[in-house]
């Protein structure tokens, strides 16, 4: 048997040895966070990429999901 296997740890490493971009870069292609807004008078549900980038505006908030878990990410809600 091989002892520098990683005991089966698949992908894990120290979070805190990030730099500021890798850990501004974690996760982007894969949450999508959702929060209503107002746009011309209108309650609207806006979707951002993890990063903060405004992706699309939908019009409900079961829409901004769907069209979330269309392009196989994760939808969180923000407040």
């Amino acid at each position: 048997m091989n002892n520098d296997s990683n005991d089966g740890q698949i992908g894990r490493f120290d979070i805190r040895a990030l730099s500021p971009e890798q850990l501004g870069q974690l996760g982007v292609s894969q949450i999508a966070y959702i929060k209503p807004v107002q746009v011309d008078g209108m309650a609207m549900v806006a979707i951002h990429s993890a990063d903060g980038r405004p992706m699309a505006i939908a019009e409900s908030q079961d829409g901004a999901i769907a069209a979330i878990l269309k392009h196989e990410m994760m939808p969180i809600l923000v407040h």
